[in-house]
């Protein structure tokens, strides 16, 4: 069974902020996905628009809808 659950750390222990249950001493597999702090959110909309200018946005829209129209498959045998 697997699922998702948020936890707090306290003192290096992970304390669960839902109910998991799960019984005494079982073991479990734990992955660690971080969630971006204040300081990285800012440093994500401080960087915001570091690319203007670089490329042409209406070309690369034109060019992206012009490859989707290309017919790549091979006509169907009936």
């Amino acid at each position: 069974m697997s699922r998702m659950i948020r936890a707090r750390v306290r003192g290096g222990v992970l304390e669960p902020l839902e109910d998991i249950r799960l019984p005494e001493g079982q073991e479990v597999t734990l992955t660690i996905a971080d969630e971006p702090s204040r300081d990285s959110l800012g440093a994500f909309r401080r960087a915001a628009g570091g690319w203007k200018g670089t490329i042409d946005a209406e070309a690369l829209i034109r060019h992206i809808y012009a490859d989707r129209r290309i017919a790549t498959r091979p006509e169907p045998r009936l």
